[in-house]
Order: C-alpha cells, then sequence, then structure tokens
C-alpha cells in the first residue's frame, strides 16, 4: 500500500472524514429514510408473491412466442396475471390469481393451447396455498427473533450493553430500509427474498463487528487520556476501518450483482432473481448502516455516560485554557511597524492559532508532553556539545 493512498491516509487520521461528530446529519438522513419506508409498507404494501396470497402457476413452452403475447393469451382467457419470467431457454412462467374450480383451470389451458396451436397437456399448471405462505411468514419471523436475541447476547458478552444495542439498531435499519425498497419499486417478495432477508443479516452484523472492535482497542482506558474525547476516538476508529468496509462490500457486492445482473438478467434464470435482488439491495444498505450508524449511535449512548460526559468536559476545558495562555503570550510578540509579527515570533503566533483547538476529525492523539526528541549523547543542555 502506497504511504501516500487514501487507504493509509484513512488510517493514519490524515484524511479527517468526520463521520462520528456530524452524527446529527447521519441520523437525520436514516430518520427521513425510515419514515418514507414505514409509510410505503403501509400505504402501498407489498408486491406479494402467489406463495405468500394464493394463486396458480402456468408452465408454458417458450417456442409459442413471446413472453408479452403469453401472458395476454391468459389475460384473453379471462384470468388475471400477476407476474411472468423467462425461466432458461425452455419454457415460461405464468403466475395467476387463485383458481380453486378444476373445470374453470382446464378451460383456461384449453384457451391458452388453442390460441397457440399446441395441445393442452403441454401446459403444466399447480396451485398453491394462502396457509403455505403463512406457514413461510411465521417461520421467517421466528427466525428473526431468534437471530437477534443470539447476536444480542453475543454482543452484549463479546463488547457491552451499548454496543449490542447499536449493532442491533444498525441491523433494524437495514431490514426496514430493504423492506421500504421492495415496497416504494414494487418488486415481488417471494420466499426467496424471506431467505435473502435473513441472509443479509450476517452480512451487515459482519462489518459492524469488525468497526466495533477497532472502536474498542482505540478507547480502551479512554478516560485515562488527556488528548482525546470518546466520540473522537471512534471517530478515528471508523477512519482506520473504512476502506476495509468499503473494500468488503465492493468484494461481497461483485457476484451478487453477477447473479442477479448477468444470471437472472442476461441468461434469464428467472429463479435467481427474487434472491439476488434482495442480497444487492440488502449489502448495499448494510456497508453505509455500519460506516455512517452504528458507530455514530454507540458514540450518542456513550455520551450519555457520566464519567465520560466528564472526561469530554476535562478535555474541552484543557484545551481552552492552553489557546487562552498561547492568546497571552501571542499578544506579547515583537512586531513591525505595521503589526506583523517579525522572526521566531512570527511562528509563536502561527502556534498560538492552533493551540488548544480540538484534534482534525479522525487524527490520532498527539504526543504528551515531555515526549519529544531526546538531547544527543553528550550534548550540552540548551546546544550541541561544545569545542573543547
Amino acid at each position: 500500500m502506497s504511504a501516500s493512498g487514501i487507504a493509509a491516509r484513512l488510517y493514519r487520521g490524515e484524511a479527517g472524514v468526520n463521520i462520528v461528530g456530524r452524527r446529527k446529519l447521519w441520523f437525520t438522513v436514516a430518520g427521513i429514510a425510515v419514515v418514507i419506508a414505514i409509510a410505503s409498507m403501509f400505504l402501498r404494501g407489498f408486491t406479494l408473491g402467489i406463495e405468500f396470497e394464493g394463486g396458480n402457476q402456468y408452465n408454458v413452452p417458450v417456442k409459442v412466442g413471446t413472453l408479452d403475447e403469453v401472458e395476454k393469451a391468459f389475460g384473453d382467457a379471462g384470468v388475471s396475471v400477476k407476474t411472468g419470467q423467462t425461466i432458461g431457454d425452455s419454457q415460461y412462467i405464468i403466475k395467476t390469481e387463485l383458481i380453486n374450480d378444476a373445470a374453470r383451470q382446464s378451460e383456461i389451458k384449453e384457451s391458452v393451447a388453442k390460441h397457440f396451436g399446441i395441445e393442452a397437456s403441454q401446459i403444466s399448471d399447480s396451485a398453491v396455498s394462502t396457509s403455505w405462505g403463512g406457514q413461510v411468514t411465521n417461520k421467517a419471523a421466528l427466525s428473526l427473533v431468534i437471530f437477534l436475541a443470539a447476536v444480542l447476547v453475543y454482543l452484549i458478552m463479546r463488547f457491552e450493553w451499548r454496543m449490542a444495542a447499536a449493532a442491533i439498531a444498525s441491523l433494524l435499519l437495514d431490514l426496514v430500509l430493504t423492506g421500504g425498497v421492495y415496497s416504494l419499486v414494487g418488486f415481488e417478495v417471494t420466499p426467496s427474498t424471506v431467505i435473502g432477508f435473513l441472509t443479509i443479516l450476517g452480512f451487515a452484523l459482519y462489518d459492524v463487528v469488525v468497526v466495533f472492535d477497532k472502536v474498542q482497542e482505540n478507547t480502551r482506558g479512554i478516560t485515562g487520556s488527556s488528548t482525546s474525547t470518546y466520540a473522537e476516538a471512534a471517530n478515528l476508529a471508523v477512519n482506520q476501518t473504512l476502506m476495509r468496509s468499503i473494500n468488503t462490500g465492493l468484494v461481497a457486492l461483485l457476484p451478487v450483482g453477477g447473479l442477479l445482473f448477468i444470471g437472472a438478467g442476461l441468461l434469464g434464470a428467472g429463479t435467481l432473481k427474487d434472491l439476488g435482488l434482495v442480497l444487492f439491495i440488502g449489502m448495499g444498505l448494510a456497508v453505509y448502516s455500519s460506516i455512517f450508524f452504528a458507530t455514530p449511535v454507540l458514540a450518542e449512548f456513550k455520551n450519555r455516560d457520566p464519567r465520560l460526559q466528564a472526561h469530554a468536559s476535562r478535555i474541552q476545558a484543557k484545551r481552552a485554557a492552553q489557546a487562552k495562555e498561547q492568546a497571552a503570550k501571542a499578544s506579547t510578540v515583537a512586531r513591525d511597524s505595521d503589526g506583523v509579527p517579525i522572526g521566531d515570533s512570527a511562528k509563536a503566533v502561527e502556534r498560538s492559532e492552533l493551540a488548544g483547538a480540538a484534534p482534525r476529525p479522525g487524527a490520532r492523539p498527539s504526543a504528551r508532553p515531555g515526549q519529544g526528541k531526546r538531547p544527543r549523547a553528550g550534548g550540552r543542555p540548551g546546544g550541541a556539545g561544545g569545542r573543547r
């Protein structure tokens, strides 16, 4: 890695990306997105597949014509078509409203077969009841509750309860926003979609744990530090793991994107579309939430701790005192006829302007007083060794 590359600069704290310090902005963005997502879920609802609301499925040979022609033929037969998709290069799958009358099902097949001039036996059909979809929903909800409970227990044991609460909040944000995208755009919700929802939680949890592990490392014994607050140390951790989070997200999205755009889009593997779509959306949102939501939520929780509040107050008071002291020294420096500091006095003024300021967002704590360069051996106080 180049010493001047963006990843190296982020790790050393030189890029100065102030994420935790602007947490109110990220909370506002997340809040607006959540309100839109929830409003869409209640007002628009979801486009449920026949596995959830019941329906009939017909398999029609591709040789009869285009997908649009097949859908129109079913519509002319008097049945409402919900979705149609191409499976490979051999058949179309047409999903319609639920038809319980066996005679009516036969009439539809006969009508479509007659329209394309084929035998009715070449069109297969099956029915899915709403009870099966209800069972899938209940099992998915139970799995989600068990997963979140296990995550909560693990994170409390591995870190602490505030980190566990922040991680759970991040996971719930991923679920709500992914569901909101499905509701707004009208993507069909199938059992594969439900499986994808549970899968993205594991990916999102991994990224959050990586960030929190670095936060814990940077903030260990923070109350004994006189150079940075908890929020500043946490922001440094986000900077140090930012490139890792981005790279991990891109590496994960590439194969999922191939699954979705190449497998389902170009090759026509329709069965991969539902799973690939939810993974692509959910993983992208997981990368965002792990960077801009999880750690800011943690910092907000930590700022309510009285010990950390007192520590932050001491840091701010120390910086204010240093700034006041340096400003007083700068007022006595030598100046020219125009009032401009001259010689070493100009450097003193420059240092006074910087003294007492908070460290740059994402920057490592500066060295403590007394940790400067040591004099060379044999040197005299105040300068290099004199002549004999």
